[in-house]
């Protein structure tokens, strides 16, 4: 049995049609993307998912990856380029080994496919350059204490220069920077030395508080016990204040009573010439060692003398 030849050439139009499309279909992974030339000029960027392209003018461009691994898709994702040690020489001439971290993602795939041939290589090469020209602005201590300002400094840098490929740098990280066997000898004697010298101004600083503090309580003690003995002077003389003030009022309460006494009629100058004595025996008592008595005196002492003289007579012991 022969064939039709008209139904052979269907039958290879549409064997030849199939082939086309199964051909043309293209599936790109999540967050990845394809680049599709027509005829050797860019054409379109194919997002992920199914996408048809025309197998005869139309073909994907490869993408020069990591390592000069060449791959049909780019990357969307923020990726990670470790760096091996890097030799840097600082600002006063010590040579470091630093290794480092970049987190970066391609923003724009058409500028990271035609603007740079390797973009992995330039990215490397691009960071191990800007590094050694930051960290040779540093000295040795500046770059061991400031990581944060270099990364930073690297960051930016690197993210300016990157623009132009379509990259955008997230993060950079210096994982280790590693001096000479030397260097870090002299470092670990000088953090030693650090280490004693605040100890010993800690010690310092509380041996001085301890003494403040130990001199306030005396001050305070000393004034409280000032403070008490003022208290207790005062409620002494206060006390002394009390005891001369109920004596006056009780000697004035004496003085009243034998001042209306004698304006009664009821002292006679028998009991006014004893008073008087008795008064001339207390001024005797006193500092003093002289008493001038007032010329009355005679006439009391007569008058002492005439009781004496009566009360004699009255024993019977007359002109003795």
């Amino acid at each position: 049995m022969t064939l039709d030849p008209g139904l052979m050439v269907a039958i290879a139009i549409a064997f030849f049609f199939l082939f086309l499309v199964f051909k043309g279909i293209r599936i790109v992974p999540q967050a990845q993307v394809m680049m599709i030339e027509r005829l050797g000029r860019f054409h379109k960027v194919a997002s992920s998912g199914l996408n048809f392209i025309f197998p005869i003018i139309d073909a994907v461009r490869m993408f020069k990856a990591d390592h000069h691994k060449m791959t049909r898709t780019i990357e969307l994702r923020e990726q990670v380029m470790d760096f091996p040690p890097q030799p840097v020489i600082t600002k006063d001439n010590v040579a470091l080994q630093v290794d480092s971290v970049i987190y970066f993602r391609v923003v724009v795939p058409e500028r990271a496919m035609y603007e740079i041939d390797d973009l992995s290589n330039a990215i490397r090469q691009l960071a191990v350059t800007t590094m050694r020209n930051i960290m040779g602005e540093l000295d040795l201590d500046e770059t061991l204490t400031s990581r944060d300002t270099v990364n930073a400094k690297l960051q930016r840098v690197l993210d300016e220069a990157t623009d132009v490929w379509g990259v955008k740098v997230t993060r950079v990280e210096l994982k280790n920077i590693n001096p000479p066997p030397e260097i870090e000898e002299a470092l670990s004697r000088q953090m030693k030395a650090e280490r004693e010298r605040r100890a010993l101004v800690i010690e310092s600083e509380g041996r001085r508080a301890s003494q403040i503090l130990r001199a306030q309580g005396e001050r305070d003690a000393a004034i409280m016990e000032a403070e008490g003995r003022r208290q207790a002077a005062i409620l002494d003389a206060q006390g002394r204040a009390l005891a001369l003030v109920e004596v006056a009022k009780a000697k004035a309460e004496a003085v009243k009573l034998e001042f209306d006494a004698i304006h009664a009629g009821a002292a006679t100058p028998d009991v006014i010439a004893i008073r008087y004595l008795e008064t001339l025996v207390q001024l005797s008592m006193g500092p003093a060692n002289k008493i001038f008595m007032p010329y009355e005196a005679t006439g009391i002492l007569a008058a002492v003398a005439q009781i004496a003289e009566a009360a004699r007579v009255d024993k019977g012991h007359p002109g003795s």
